[in-house]
């Protein structure tokens, strides 16, 4: 079996526009104390990360009360750029997992009826190696469609080195009780060819 890591690093990938810096504190040193001791002031979206439906939906669960299956399991990495349309969604679906991470260098997007069209489906995550799953232009629509249909959204992921297929899919975010997000380590396990 082969492990790839698709996390960023928490401490140096940039944070969102708006959002605050991720800065880290050295508390203690081994060169004057008994141990090192660090502190971590960070917004819970940076990084790699999850975002539960309360961060667009206010009777939304929060990322400690989604099910714990929905970030583990099988999944399907697909490339494509733009923003995606609900004819997009709709052509793909049929050839997806539950879980759907996109590849598209940062560049890829839902557009208000591509959520529209999973949240009618049985998707339970989906996944970006942009900074946001919605484009610019439009963030709030798509975020609240998913949200309101209890999709996961793992966002800022490192899928550079990974080929379209399938996949098992690790991302359980970190417990932060009654919050709207929180990061997480996101793993894929891929079988060798050969080996069953």
């Amino acid at each position: 079996m082969i492990i790839h890591d698709i996390s960023r690093d928490t401490l140096t990938t940039p944070v969102y526009e708006g959002n605050p810096e991720t800065a880290v504190t050295q508390l203690q040193s081994l060169e004057t104390d008994a141990c090192n001791l660090s502190q971590i002031s960070m917004c819970v979206h940076a990084g790699t990360h999850i975002d539960a439906p309360l961060h667009f939906w206010e009777d939304g669960s929060a990322v400690d009360d989604l099910r714990l299956n929905t970030f583990y399991g099988k999944c399907t990495v697909v490339s494509v750029e733009g923003v995606l349309t609900g004819d997009d969604m709709e052509r793909m679906l049929p050839y997806c997992k539950r879980r759907i991470l996109f590849r598209g260098c940062g560049n890829t997007f839902l557009s208000h009826s591509a959520a529209i069209v999973l949240a009618e489906s049985k998707v339970v995550l989906v996944g970006t190696d942009a900074d946001s799953i919605a484009p610019p232009f439009d963030e709030v629509r798509p975020h609240r469609e998913l949200a309101r249909a209890g999709i996961a959204v793992l966002e800022n992921l490192d899928l550079e080195d990974i080929d379209d297929g399938e996949y098992d899919l690790c991302a359980f975010p970190v417990k932060l009780g009654g919050l709207e997000a929180a990061p997480c380590r996101a793993i894929l396990f891929q079988m060798e060819k050969g080996l069953h």
